[in-house]
């Protein structure tokens, strides 16, 4: 779906799980942006995505500056540092560097596409939790941005796995389930941390994606697809375990611990603006907002991971 593409109260209804009623209440409680044109209320996709970014998390933080990265137009308060990302903890980021005298902006670009984005020197921050099916992150970096030296930091360590109904109705305990033939599923866009995922697991079993149920029927977020499980409308979906202390109806199988990460170019790792983020990210103050976050381990908060 295009980025500028207008929205419409029963698309993101749709695209939620909830009802019409529901979306208004966003609205009128200010956790969802919207506009009007003439008396009909239109919703950008980015409003949906720093949504779905906030309710990631039990509690919300302010709202921040974000731009769409797309623009060659910059406004007259250009930000010194533009964070991409979609979990709520790069907003607390940016609002920190707020407060440092560091212009910080917004964009909820998906790893992949923040990678690429920082390569193009469009962003110069991009949270990043890719696996290859070995390790997360270094490799990501090393073939979308190739020559460019590069520094992972870290955030923090989530659990991934399956969201299947209360009471696990189909038994489904393994990525090897996913070839049994009576599973259905919820997937993620193209180049998603979770589709990634999923196409590798895929790939290692020998296992068709064709022949998975529901492949093709791509979700918005971990959110939806979490939704789209409790509602039975399919058997499983990847995502986080955080998200699934959300919503009712849900169990959530762990399956392995991924890293995410923050990836700098190490040329502006070396600017005061880059040492400043360094500086947040390690500062006790910082790590205690963060670590009221549930559901994720700060272990490495703020550690240099690798170099590239």
């Amino acid at each position: 779906m295009a980025q500028n593409k207008s929205l419409s109260t029963q698309e993101v209804a749709d695209m939620l799980h909830v009802s019409k009623t529901t979306i208004y209440d966003l609205i009128r409680r200010g956790e969802i942006h919207s506009y009007k044109i003439g008396r009909k209320v239109r919703f950008t996709q980015e409003d949906v995505d720093a949504y779905i970014a906030r309710s990631r998390h039990e509690h919300s933080t302010r709202p921040v500056h974000t731009v769409d990265t797309k623009s060659t137009l910059l406004t007259p308060d250009e930000p010194e540092m533009i964070l991409a990302g979609q979990d709520v903890v790069l907003d607390v980021l940016a609002n920190y560097l707020q407060e440092e005298g560091v212009p910080a902006a917004r964009t909820y670009l998906s790893s992949f596409e923040g990678l690429l984005s920082l390569y193009q020197d469009r962003v110069q921050a991009a949270a990043c939790h890719l696996y290859d099916g070995i390790d997360y992150n270094t490799s990501f970096v090393r073939f979308l941005m190739p020559g460019v030296p590069a520094v992972l930091i870290n955030i923090s360590y989530r659990t991934q796995g399956f969201y299947v109904q209360k009471g696990n109705p189909k038994n489904i305990r393994n990525w090897s389930d996913l070839g049994r033939g009576d599973i259905s599923i919820r997937n993620r866009r193209v180049g998603s941390c979770s589709r990634i995922l999923l196409d590798m697991q895929l790939k290692r079993l020998g296992i068709s994606p064709v022949s998975l149920q529901g492949y093709h029927n791509v979700m918005q977020s971990h959110l939806t697809m979490a939704a789209a499980i409790a509602a039975g409308e399919a058997d499983l979906a990847i995502g986080t375990e955080r998200v699934c202390h959300q919503m009712e109806g849900l169990d959530f199988i762990p399956l392995l611990e991924e890293r995410y990460d923050l990836v700098l170019k190490q040329s502006f790792l070396d600017m005061p603006q880059g040492q400043r983020l360094l500086q947040v990210l390690n500062s006790p103050v910082f790590r205690k907002e963060v670590c009221s976050f549930s559901g994720n381990d700060y272990r490495d908060l703020g550690k240099i991971i690798g170099k590239v």
